[in-house]
């Protein structure tokens, strides 16, 4: 099974009301924008939608109402990972139609071997048909999905892709380099998507682009056609937003640029806290400039 999601994907934020409830109408909102923005597929309910503070009804919820507002557009990913192996294949088997692919993360807090990350996978690619992308990320997990790890792992069937947050350029090449034909690595690092994607990385799960679809997309289809010099002014003009949103934590600062543009509340679920006053205003700052400029 060949890598079918390439470009600009978006792992959108799950807005919030100010009593905590989900905002349905400004996530049908942030769908259309990035369906009006050049987006080429959606992530909905990875750890930049606070999945960790969802109920499974809530993520179906939220689920739903994107695919009603896509009606069809753009392919849909859904985030459906988590450390009890068992417990992720039973959820794998219960989706519900309409969705394109499944993102799931490496098991974290436990810290398996290798070996167990294999086996892991396995079995959860056994209980789904869909193509899985996986995800490393060990500044949340706690530990590294190695390049060999990762390539033993293309060889499964319906695994598709890695989205690749290692941080380590020397690592996501490797993996490039000796990657099967119709295996696809994406940025998981939103500041280094440009140059990764100059050494063959096929596109980005991006969280900068909930905000600013319509610059990152046109920085990531400008990078994968060749044209160098037009993604590099949109890598850069994109450089110091880029910054001040993780700079706090992920997803505070995103939502603080999308309620600028009037989309959302900035509204976050505990743990997770708002960003300070003086970030805030750097951040609005900022998101006026690439808005209005």
């Amino acid at each position: 099974m060949n890598n079918p999601f390439t470009g600009s994907g978006v792992a959108l934020v799950t807005p919030f009301n100010e009593d905590l409830t989900v905002d349905f109408a400004a996530l049908k909102k942030l769908v259309r924008y990035q369906i009006d923005s050049g987006t080429d597929f959606l992530v909905v309910q990875g750890t930049t939608g606070e999945s960790p503070v969802l109920s499974k009804e809530e993520k179906f919820e939220v689920l739903k109402a994107v695919q009603e507002e896509n009606n069809g557009q753009l392919k849909i990913v859904f985030g459906v990972g988590g450390n009890n192996t068992i417990e992720v294949g039973k959820l794998l088997k219960a989706l519900p139609n309409g969705i394109d692919g499944i993102l799931s993360v490496s098991p974290y807090y436990n810290k398996p071997t290798q070996r167990g990350i294999i086996e892991h996978y396995k079995y959860i690619a056994s209980c789904t048909d869909l193509p899985i992308i996986l995800y490393n990320v060990p500044g949340r997990t706690g530990s590294n999905v190695l390049p060999e790890t990762t390539l033993a792992l293309a060889e499964i069937d319906n695994i598709v892709a890695m989205k690749e947050a290692s941080g380590s350029m020397e690592q996501i090449m490797e993996i490039v380099m000796k990657a099967p034909e119709g295996f696809g690595v994406l940025s998981g690092d939103d500041a280094i998507t440009m140059p990764l994607i100059t050494t063959g990385v096929v596109g980005v799960i991006s969280v900068v682009a909930n905000a600013f679809p319509k610059k990152f997309s046109d920085m990531v289809h400008d990078a994968m056609n060749g044209d160098i010099a037009a993604a590099r002014k949109n890598h850069y003009d994109l450089f110091s937003v880029t910054k001040m949103l993780f700079e706090e934590g992920n997803p505070g600062g995103v939502k603080v640029a999308l309620a600028k543009q009037g989309i959302m509340k900035p509204t976050l679920r505990m743990p997770l806290y708002p960003v300070s006053d003086g970030l805030k205003n750097r951040i609005e700052l900022e998101t006026e400039r690439l808005i209005t400029g």
